[in-house]
């Protein structure tokens, strides 16, 4: 008895690995063939044949239309496999300064539906905020065009730091609130499994999914924009800390004493690197002057005047790029070199900053091989935020509840209240 169940459990796991493997394939390469599929898994044809009919037959994968063969690929046309868009949809939600944003992601990963709302999240109450993000998440789940029924999970991204589960805000620059249990709060009153994220983690993830060739195994994304942020992945793997979202570069300490950070504290590399440290230094305030949120198009703005003439606008962005570059140099010590994404209105600026950034880390241990240290910029933010928080969303619906043989109808019978 004991060795028929041993033996029971084993083909099951061994099934949904396997189902796991070929769903796993299919999104990272869009529309693969059987065959492709069996080169990138390492599965035998028979094996993937079977596990394909099964997940067509439960409306997960769907046969796309056959292509050509070319030059290169002789032969009958090679019939694809493709994610089918119906399976499932997720619901992503990024949380930033004065700005929160839904949308709603079908299975395929595509967005078929979202919403934006400024708000003022600096003074708005607790109740407030928490009720703006319950409203605009209702209205998207009240939309009639979207099947509730398929509706898997929630993923939130907010900039700061959440807990080690990701269950909840600790502390954000972007309010003076603390302690916000948003993914539990979010699960009761919709009754969808959901979760919490660190915005530039969520950037990351981003990244390995858009360019898995330059973010594999070590590489770097820094948010640019109204704080400065990280997201760091090492051997392939997120870091995230024990007690915290990890990877809070921002707040590394660039000069003791130093001007005043939106933390509070003195001195971080954000007090200089940020938005408002770098509007602050270019209009000649003091380093004590509290940090303003200053508007996308002044940034731009301030950055064509600092091509345009040496002046205070140009030290100011020089003075960035150095507290840039002795944070990465420290780092980049513990870590060795690696790719780096910078990410946020200022990475458009990033060529007044790279100068100074790559002097400040050619003096430091972690800047030995400095030349050969590769940036890459992205000017918007919010696209890769959302992307990772959904990539990380259906990824677990792929892992979790259609590799174990779950079909799409049965993801959840749950409606709003």
């Amino acid at each position: 008895m004991f060795q028929t169940m041993s033996v029971g459990i084993r083909h099951d796991d061994l099934r949904r690995r396997n189902r796991a493997m070929v769903i796993s394939a299919v999104r990272r390469a869009g529309q693969p063939s059987r065959t492709e599929i069996a080169a990138t898994t390492g599965l035998s044809h028979s094996t993937i044949s079977a596990i394909s009919a099964d997940l067509i037959q439960e409306g997960i994968l769907t046969e796309s239309k056959a292509t050509e063969p070319t030059a290169l690929k002789r032969g009958r046309p090679q019939i694809g496999l493709a994610l089918n868009p119906e399976a499932a949809a997720v619901l992503t939600v990024v949380l930033s300064l004065n700005f929160l944003s839904v949308a709603v992601i079908d299975y395929a990963g595509q967005v078929v539906a979202e919403e934006q709302q400024r708000l003022d999240t600096l003074v708005m109450p607790r109740d407030e905020l928490i009720g703006a993000c319950v409203a605009i998440v209702r209205r998207r789940l009240q939309d009639p065009d979207l099947d509730l029924g398929s509706v898997a999970r929630i993923a939130m991204g907010i900039q700061g730091i959440t807990d080690t589960h990701a269950r909840a805000m600790l502390w954000s620059p972007i309010t003076p609130l603390t302690d916000i249990p948003f993914a539990d709060i979010l699960e009761t009153e919709f009754g969808i499994p959901a979760t919490m994220e660190n915005d530039c983690n969520m950037m990351a993830v981003a990244l390995q999914w858009r360019d898995p060739e330059r973010y594999r195994d070590d590489f770097i994304a820094i948010l640019l924009s109204h704080g400065i942020g990280m997201g760091l992945v090492l051997k392939g793997t997120l870091f995230t800390g024990t007690h915290s979202s990890g990877g809070e570069f921002g707040h590394m300490i660039h000069r003791p004493g130093g001007a005043l950070c939106r933390c509070g504290r003195r001195g971080c590399v954000e007090a200089y690197a940020g938005n408002y440290a770098i509007w602050r230094s270019a209009m000649n305030m003091s380093e004590d002057a509290e940090p303003v949120d200053v508007g996308d198009a002044d940034m731009r703005a301030l950055a064509a005047r600092a091509r345009e003439k040496d002046g205070p606008e140009r030290e100011a962005y020089r003075r960035a790029g150095e507290a840039l570059g002795f944070g990465l140099g420290s780092l980049f010590a513990l870590i060795d070199p690696a790719p780096v994404a910078m990410v946020g209105v200022s990475a458009a600026a990033f060529d007044l900053i790279e100068p100074a950034l790559r002097e400040a880390i050619a003096q430091t241990a972690g800047g030995q091989h400095s030349t050969s240290i590769s940036f890459d910029t992205e000017p918007n933010e919010l696209p890769l935020i959302r992307e990772g928080c959904a990539m990380r969303a259906l990824t677990f619906v792929d892992q979790e509840i259609f590799a174990p043989g779950v079909q799409a109808r049965a993801i959840s019978g749950k409606h709003v209240a």
